[in-house]
């Protein structure tokens, strides 16, 4: 075990460092935003709004946290819908940090998983058609995306 690595009881990896507002570690110490908590295990709905209020907020980072937490702790069969959900806001996260290489492959990806789900409770087509737009000629802007993400991920109520 390298010396000085956070880690949970069970001894997994997990960083204590607190983040900024676009997910990046700051020095130990350093004022930092609320993060997700490592054990945080929501139902679908409560996923898909959080990272819906997230995303509103322009903290693709942090929607990236919640989805992560529901694509680790839900069933089985859905892991691949949760896991493009995340990849798609990590790549929001990348075209944030000017970093448009990492946001194409992480968009790339996540749309991929998210698009062996048409009978989600998201209109994986639209969701897919957007992460495809987000890197090409004529993209979207990036604060008008979050929100279109957003609209498409909050549950209808």
């Amino acid at each position: 075990m390298p010396a000085g690595r956070d880690r949970d009881p069970a001894g997994r990896p997990r960083s204590a460092r607190p983040r900024d507002a676009l997910g990046r570690p700051l020095p130990k110490g350093s004022p930092g935003v609320e993060r997700v908590p490592d054990d945080y295990a929501p139902g679908p709905e409560e996923a898909l709004a959080s990272a819906a209020r997230y995303l509103t907020d322009g903290r693709p980072f942090h929607a990236h946290e919640v989805l992560e937490a529901r694509w680790k702790t839900g069933p089985g069969e859905e892991r691949d819908l949760w896991q493009g959900l995340a990849q798609i806001c990590v790549g929001l996260t990348h075209l944030q940090r000017g970093n448009a290489r990492g946001a194409a492959a992480l968009l790339s990806r996540g749309a991929d998983r998210v698009a062996k789900y048409p009978g989600a409770p998201i209109d994986a087509a639209r969701v897919v058609r957007l992460a495809g737009a987000l890197t090409g000629p004529g993209a979207p802007d990036l604060a008008d995306a979050l929100d279109e993400l957003a609209a498409l991920l909050a549950p209808e109520g």
